[in-house]
């Protein structure tokens, strides 16, 4: 029987050679367990580091499974985190490589822009509303590193919550114009309504849900800092993406946003 360290250390390298083969692989809850909240943030942990080390830089984190409809979807039952790489941002109207992330599926969120850092005092909702330098509409591109998105919450943890890319719109609100709790959002993929919700599907509130987060990182020694985007997590249901896909997503108060994705599956 592996350590619990080897443990961690293997998951971490099936996850990696996923990535590098492009070809997704079994789940690592056989490891490290479908529930172990510390041993599926150590191997993220492990895999974040590996990444640095290439030269990449952390701008932000992304709180995943924060609305009730993505839960059922993935049948879990509380929020998680990761980490969001300067390689992972791109602007809006942009066309992706559909190959760039393994098993895309899109959801919609609202995204923040921090201006001012979350490491001392209550981290609760006033705090980080002062923190917030302004809101914007954002997709998120997840990608699952597991074959068939098989996933307990222990592998989509490990798995770095899921993260693949994201694009930000264009309109920078701030939240005097704004109230996040309130919008309405509806996207479409090519064309086609497939995931509508509000801002209150987000942990009732998706401040709040960056209050989560901001208390989290701090008890993993890693605070939210000024200038960071946070992904605060989808407001209705992910819906996956086929080659030649269009996402349109618009946000009420944030305005809209899109991305595409190339025909080439290579």
């Amino acid at each position: 029987m592996l350590s619990a360290q080897a443990a961690v250390s293997e998951a971490a390298q099936r996850l990696r050679g996923a990535v590098q083969s492009g070809n997704p692989c079994p789940p690592v809850r056989d490891l490290i367990g479908g529930n172990d909240v510390a041993a599926a943030y150590a191997v993220q942990q492990q895999n974040v580091a590996a990444r640095l080390a290439t030269g990449r830089q952390v701008v932000g984190r992304k709180i995943g499974l924060t609305s009730e409809a993505v839960q059922r979807q993935l049948g879990v039952d509380q929020p998680d985190f990761g980490v969001l790489f300067d390689d992972m941002s791109y602007s809006d109207g942009a066309v992706i490589d559909f190959a760039a992330v393994l098993q895309p599926k899109v959801e919609a969120e609202v995204a923040f822009v921090l201006g001012a850092d979350l490491d001392e005092g209550e981290l609760d909702h006033a705090q980080v509303s002062a923190a917030i330098d302004y809101a914007v509409a954002a997709i998120e591109v997840c990608g699952s590193r597991i074959a068939d998105w098989d996933i307990t919450f222990g592998d989509t943890v490990a798995d770095n919550a899921s993260a693949g890319l994201y694009v930000l719109g264009t309109e920078r609100k701030t939240l005097a114009e704004v109230t996040p709790r309130d919008v309405e959002m509806s996207m479409a993929v090519t064309d086609q309504e497939e995931s509508t919700g509000t801002g209150a599907a987000c942990m009732g509130d998706p401040i709040e849900a960056v209050a989560w987060l901001a208390r989290k990182a701090r008890e993993f020694g890693e605070p939210l800092r000024a200038g960071q985007v946070v992904l605060s997590g989808a407001l209705g249901p992910m819906r996956a993406v086929a080659p030649g896909a269009q996402v349109d997503v618009e946000i009420s108060g944030l305005g809209t946003v899109s991305v595409s994705f190339s025909q080439d599956t290579a």
